[in-house]
């Protein structure tokens, strides 16, 4: 299993390495480039070529990335002219606040998709099951950006019973401290997670619930609860597991629009800003945090499958 993990981390750093160069070479052909960005539009171009010197834009594009990779493994993730502050330091602030929102999210999604999916199993076709199975669906198909305004006109405008914007400080404590200013961005980044884990919960339990080791444990005599909960679900969540380490960069990356619609100060309005004004540094920061949360998700979504099915080995011997 060591050898597998080691490998697949080995893999994930040149994952990495390859987004980033793509996007650092993206960014560079982009017309204006920094110097526009910063300096205007009216920049003279004496203007933008002294800016280009200064700051080594005027090299290869080679060469500028050799600096740029040279600076990250120093911790240097350059510097924002538009926002001026290390762009270490914009990211350290705000991760923690995107973090604790995909995170809460996740874990609220989990906790409800595997009873909510082991329900429809034992309710297969009936009222109920089809009636939850198309409420998923319709949740599942509708973009966050749309749910998210039909929330904030239904509860904050026509009900007023939540803000329509998420807390506004750089201390996560802060945030924290307005819980419900963060329940809309948590329902709107955990509901699509919900419809399509329990979908997924749903087919898996169905599965087993036809196994044999399930009728053998009916047959026991043992309470209902005890064959769906202590016995089914342990095999039924196996390929849920994945879904769960896949979904982690899905959420990352969700999170650009909720945190943009309810100004959320974490790493996806970030990213919005910075698209906006072509501030390049953030922009290939955080584009690498995103690369590199895709890899883990990817990596721990495979060790988490051999930890819940021990007779999974992948590549080791027993």
């Amino acid at each position: 299993m060591l050898r597998y993990i080691a490998a697949r981390l080995g893999q994930t750093v040149l994952i990495v390495l390859a987004v980033s160069v793509i996007v650092f070479v993206m960014t560079r052909l982009l017309p204006g480039g920094s110097a526009e960005a910063i300096l205007g539009n009216r920049a003279s171009p004496a203007a933008i070529a002294a800016f280009n010197r200064a700051h080594g834009l005027n090299l290869p594009i080679p060469l500028q990335y050799g600096r740029y990779l040279l600076a990250l493994l120093h911790g240097d993730f350059g510097y924002s002219y538009k926002l001026g502050q290390p762009v270490a330091t914009l990211i350290a602030t705000r991760m923690p606040k995107t973090i604790f929102l995909s995170g809460v999210s996740l874990a609220i999604a989990v906790v409800i998709s595997i009873p909510l999916g082991i329900f429809q199993a034992i309710r297969q076709s009936k009222p109920i099951d089809t009636l939850l199975t198309a409420g998923e669906f319709v949740v599942y198909s509708m973009p966050a950006f749309w749910l998210a305004i039909i929330l904030i006109l239904v509860f904050a405008v026509h009900l007023s019973l939540l803000p329509s914007e998420a807390p506004q400080s750089d201390s996560l404590a802060q945030i924290l401290a307005d819980p419900r200013a963060l329940v809309l961005p948590i329902v709107v980044t955990t509901i699509g997670t919900v419809a399509a884990l329990s979908r997924y919960m749903r087919s898996s339990a169905i599965e087993n619930l036809a196994k044999e080791y399930v009728r053998t444990a009916r047959a026991k005599g043992l309470l209902e609860w005890t064959v769906l909960f202590r016995h089914m679900a342990r095999n039924a969540v196996i390929p849920l597991v994945t879904l769960v380490g896949l979904s982690v960069p899905a959420l990352v990356s969700g999170s650009v629009i909720v945190e943009t619609i309810f100004n959320f100060p974490g790493i996806g309005l970030l990213y919005d800003t910075a698209a906006s004004d072509r501030d390049y540094p953030v922009l290939l920061a955080i584009v690498l945090v995103a690369s590199v949360a895709t890899a883990l998700g990817s990596l721990l979504a495979d060790v988490m499958y051999v930890v819940v099915n021990p007779q999974v080995r992948y590549g080791t011997k027993e």
